[in-house]
């Protein structure tokens, strides 16, 4: 059976974590909340051998990524920027492998998640922004910027959406993996 276009297929998604660093983090809204739905979207996609890449922007400034994420990611799959954007960076690394639909997720919304998201997708890639997943100092630029993302076609969606789509089967061994990382 054919599938509908916009539901994740594993074989062509990748996670990107933006932008989620020690010296910023702190004044995030809810960041313990955001980074534990990071974590389980990580091992998620570890457990579908889903590529997965990271994101500093100014890392001199605004220190590395936070440990709880850090852990997750090699040195060559950490991209460090000086660009809102992280798109320019990410597209060869996508190409490499044949990705087609980005997952998203990080800080800060309104900012560089935002100006990844509509980038990948003006560069022709389906965009996944991960809603309980990203945030920003302020509530209400995180909401503006969902909102605005949704009117350019980005899909909004959650951990929970996410994980189920990229499994897509009921009762194996990967859905109770699964099942017990989102419980």
């Amino acid at each position: 059976m054919s599938r509908h276009v916009n539901i994740l297929d594993k074989d062509k998604s990748a996670l990107v974590i933006i932008d989620v660093q020690v010296k910023f983090a702190p004044v995030i809204k809810d960041i313990q909340t955001i980074t534990m739905q990071m974590e389980k979207l990580i091992q998620g996609c570890h457990l579908h051998d889903i590529p997965m890449w990271m994101t500093e922007q100014y890392p001199k400034g605004l220190g590395k990524t936070v440990p709880e994420l850090l852990k997750y990611v090699s040195k060559n799959d950490l991209f460090e920027k000086m660009t809102f954007s992280a798109a320019e960076h990410l597209i060869p690394a996508l190409k490499d492998h044949m990705i087609k639909q980005v997952i998203l997720a990080g800080i800060e919304t309104h900012v560089c998640v935002l100006q990844t998201a509509l980038d990948l997708q003006h560069s022709g890639y389906q965009v996944y922004v991960v809603e309980d997943a990203v945030s920003s100092r302020n509530s209400k630029h995180r909401d503006i910027a969902l909102a605005r993302m949704a009117q350019h076609g980005i899909t909004i969606t959650c951990t929970e959406s996410v994980l189920f789509e990229l499994t897509e089967i009921a009762g194996t061994d990967m859905f109770k993996s699964i099942s017990k990382l989102v419980k």
